[in-house]
């Protein structure tokens, strides 16, 4: 049987159209009429109206009673603080980034921001004798660090600017350069990635990688520090390990169903203007 089979064997029109207009409500902060949704989806109205009633009935919408209009309600955010997403991407990393490090012979952090701080959130050492790795909890520099630098590379503008005026520098970390800062963040946009000489230690490589929400923000990154050997030990060179990361990378942003700031998404009825 076929792929294309099996999805046609397998789907479920009703919920696709349930799911498509709550994915549609969930773009507009005004509230939307049926007809509004019907022409949207490309669906007749009575169709519609089905799954708006059932949609009211379960909490997820709501319908203003003076004029027909619907609105999304809290019941998705109330269901999703049930399991924090955060903690649950990092309870699902743990698994993968200690199956990778065994494979790669190089160790790996996980970074997120707080409050302006850079902050090490998760943690697993190379399986060698010999390994780099940071402590969970450790603060490390904005400016001079590959896991600083990717998650203010994607973010907006705004954000940025937000971000360095709240950052305090860390332990060892210089002043920084806002016009320098900005150009290297420029760079890791266009990349999708840092791979460059650690600004912190001799020796090590910085292989960064983003972990993308749905807004194309970078809420964690996968930090490898690269360190290369010299001896006997037939382990993977730097540009097998870059693969490596950036695939569990990409993983992880599939599980939290995000997007990279490169990547277009639309809707399936498209943005409407009401």
């Amino acid at each position: 049987m076929s792929e294309a089979t099996k999805k046609n064997k397998y789907n479920a029109p009703a919920l696709d159209k349930g799911l498509d207009i709550i994915e549609l409500l969930s773009l507009h902060a005004d509230r939307l009429s049926q007809g509004d949704i019907a022409r949207a989806l490309n669906r007749s109205q009575s169709e519609i109206y089905r799954m708006l009633t059932t949609l009211v009935q379960r909490g997820y919408i709501e319908r203003s009673a003076d004029n027909d209009l619907y609105a999304l309600t809290l019941k998705m955010f109330a269901l999703s603080q049930r399991h924090p997403p955060v903690q649950r991407l990092l309870e699902v990393a743990g698994p993968k980034v200690r199956k990778l490090t065994r494979k790669a012979w190089q160790s790996c952090h996980m970074g997120m921001e707080s409050n302006g701080d850079i902050v090490v959130v998760a943690s697993v050492e190379s399986p060698g004798n010999w390994s780099l790795a940071l402590r969970v909890g450790t603060v490390i520099g904005l400016g001079n660090t590959g896991t600083g630098r990717v998650l203010a590379a994607f973010r907006s503008d705004d954000d940025i600017d937000d971000l360095l005026d709240r950052h305090r520098l860390a332990i060892g970390e210089p002043a920084i350069d806002r016009v320098q800062f900005l150009e290297h963040v420029a760079r890791i946009r266009e990349t999708g990635y840092e791979r460059m000489p650690s600004a912190t230690l001799v020796g090590v490589t910085n292989l960064v990688y983003p972990v993308f929400d749905r807004l194309g923000r970078a809420i964690t990154v996968v930090n490898c520090p690269y360190l290369e050997r010299i001896d006997q030990l037939d382990v993977p060179d730097i540009d097998q390990v870059h693969e490596m990361y950036q695939a569990l990378a990409k993983e992880l942003t599939a599980f939290y169903c995000g997007t990279s700031s490169q990547e277009t998404t639309q809707h399936p009825g498209g943005v409407i203007d009401v």
